[in-house]
């Protein structure tokens, strides 16, 4: 059996050969800045398909043709993880594999046999297939986050969400990359997502806070968007020249898909007469929709001279549904009508 630390170089390096031979660094950064695992799967030609599974979370073929399920009754961060895990089966080479909770869980020991060591080897593609080294820099620099910046649990949980993975696979990814030593990271993994939540949303309270993932959104994620959920929250943070009588308004809202809970300001520093403060929007996701939020800071007697705009597009359709993936549908469709023929 191949040694732990260069069988998981090995998968680490494999992730990094796809990524260059398919160019999804290029597409990833001028997309959503997310890698696109399950295009990726597509691209390769193999079957995904999203189902209910029993105690499993994904599982992997190989005969008589290769084909990866996950399952539909996890979060969109946990499918595309799984998928990821899935698809690091198949690059690798590895034999069938049926997957389920452990794969989230990152062992505290060495694998002993050659089905762990596989297992290790798959999540090892996966961490690195979707949080790769390149894409946390270029999300801390769209950010001005440094290094230090991200052993802050708000802001590391912040970048979870933008990479579509789960906080604690984010905490464990950048403890890989040198971002902040052992303790560190297992004091971020320890903490209670629902705190930092709470915190982001300054006393608004939803209905469920575990099934709700609380988006900070800035001036920094102008003209990019946003995948969430259906059940999502985004507290829209902008810089406010109240003093001079500048106030952010809300041009365009799908009130289908978008409803304002909260609105409110906080002082910047120092509370200085006449100096700017932070508004604080609060909008809360209706349905599985996708659109485009803008605002303006005009002052309210010149309302067609904005001092600044803003607008952040936004996919809330969550996590996959029950059938295969979308950009494989039409070809399973055509392939049973010849089947019929």
């Amino acid at each position: 059996m191949a040694s732990y630390e260069s069988s998981l170089r090995k998968a680490s390096l494999e992730a990094a050969r796809l990524h260059r031979d398919l160019a999804i660094q290029a597409q990833t950064v001028h997309g959503n800045g997310r890698v696109d695992v399950y295009g990726t799967i597509a691209r390769l030609g193999v079957p995904l398909m999203f189902t209910r599974l029993d105690g499993l979370l994904g599982a992997y073929y190989r005969e008589p043709a290769p084909g990866i399920l996950v399952t539909t009754q996890r979060p969109s961060s946990q499918q595309r993880y799984t998928a990821a895990h899935e698809l690091g089966h198949h690059h690798l080479g590895h034999s069938p594999s049926l997957d389920d909770e452990n794969i989230l869980r990152r062992a505290q020991r060495r694998p002993s046999s050659r089905e762990e060591l596989q297992e290790a080897e798959a999540e090892a593609f996966a961490a690195a297939f979707l949080l790769p080294r390149w894409l946390l820099d270029w999300h801390c620099e769209r950010q001005n986050w440094k290094d230090s910046d991200l052993a802050d649990p708000a802001n590391a949980y912040q970048l979870a969400l933008r990479v579509g993975i789960s906080y604690e696979a984010a905490v464990w990814t950048m403890h890989q990359y040198g971002v902040f030593d052992r303790a560190i990271a297992r004091a971020l993994a320890d903490i209670k997502l629902k705190s930092v939540k709470q915190h982001l949303l300054k006393g608004f309270e939803p209905a469920n806070f575990r099934e709700t993932d609380v988006w900070l959104v800035t001036e920094r994620d102008a003209d990019c968007r946003l995948d969430g959920g259906p059940k999502d929250l985004f507290v829209v943070k902008l810089t406010e020249h109240s003093g001079s009588g500048y106030l952010w308004r809300i041009d365009a809202i799908d009130g289908e898909a978008l409803a304002v809970v909260a609105d409110g300001r906080e002082a910047i520093g120092v509370d200085e007469i006449g100096g700017p403060s932070m508004r604080l929007i609060t909008t809360a996701a209706q349905d599985r929709r996708a659109g485009e939020l803008r605002l303006a800071e005009a002052r309210p007697w010149q309302p067609g001279v904005p001092l600044n705009t803003f607008a952040v597009r936004y996919d809330l359709s969550g996590a996959e549904r029950q059938g295969w993936y979308r950009d494989q549908r039409k070809q399973h469709r055509l392939d049973l009508e010849a089947k019929a023929a």
